[in-house]
This record gives structure tokens, C-alpha cells and sequence, in this order.
């Protein structure tokens, strides 16, 4: 599982999610990608879940770059627990996704298998999402 090695701040604030992406919205690496749709926190459970499902379909053939990295500490109580005591201990790690943010990419496999592993990988995933490929973007 992707866990940050040291983050600045142990506990952070949720936060709020609005509007659309704008860094990591165009393919950098390989031919095809998976683009978000909506807004949600993936988890680092999430991302290897869909890293693994794209590996075992493409079976060693191609690349594959993951585009996010779950760096926002998210803090859960210990259960039976009363109020008071401060905010509890941080539980997991999550990356805030915003539509339009490209999360993985891959290169070196046909376009049937590309499109193929990147939808059993979406699969995997809490939000809508979208296989894009670099000459669709072109002709666009």
C-alpha cells in the first residue's frame, strides 16, 4: 500500500472539494488514461486494487504510471469511544480527486487491451470515470 514516508502535519483538516481539476489533466507518460469524473478521496487500497486489476489483465505486457499518490492523513476514533479526548489517530491516507484529473496511464498494449485493463481498474474505484486516449485529445 502507498503510504507517505513523512508528511508535514500528522493531522490534517478535511477540506473541501469544488470546481474542476487543473494539474494533471492531459496524458504526460503513455498512449491511454483513466480520467476522473467526479470528486471523491481515493484510498491507497483503491489505487492498488486498480493497479492490480490493469497488471493481471494486461498479464506483464506494457507500462503503467500511477498519476496520484495518497499523501492527506485521514484520522479515525477508536470505537466506543466518548466525546472529548482531541481528534483521534491517523487511520489511512487518501488523495482528494477532482474531475478532470488523470489518474493512471499505460503504454505499450493495443487499443482494445489498454481500454480494457483501464475499465477494470475503474471498476475498482469510488467515482465515475473515463478511458481517454492521446489521439482523441489530439483530434479534439
Amino acid at each position: 500500500m502507498l503510504v507517505p514516508k513523512k508528511v508535514k502535519h500528522r493531522k490534517w483538516q478535511r477540506g473541501r472539494s469544488r470546481g474542476m481539476e487543473t494539474r494533471g489533466v492531459t496524458l504526460a507518460f503513455g498512449s491511454f488514461g483513466l480520467k476522473a469524473l467526479e470528486a471523491r478521496w481515493i484510498n491507497s487500497r483503491q489505487i492498488e486494487a486498480a493497479r492490480r486489476a490493469m497488471t493481471r489483465y494486461v498479464q506483464r505486457g506494457g507500462k503503467i504510471w500511477i498519476r496520484i499518490f495518497p499523501d492527506k492523513p485521514i484520522t479515525k476514533r477508536p470505537p466506543e469511544t466518548t466525546l472529548g479526548g482531541g481528534k483521534g489517530a491517523p487511520d489511512h491516507y487518501v488523495f482528494p480527486v477532482r474531475p478532470g484529473r488523470i489518474l493512471f496511464e499505460m503504454d505499450g498494449v493495443t487499443d482494445e487491451i489498454a481500454r480494457e485493463a483501464l475499465r477494470r481498474a475503474g471498476a475498482k474505484l469510488p467515482m465515475k470515470v473515463k478511458v481517454v486516449s492521446r489521439n482523441e485529445t489530439l483530434s479534439k
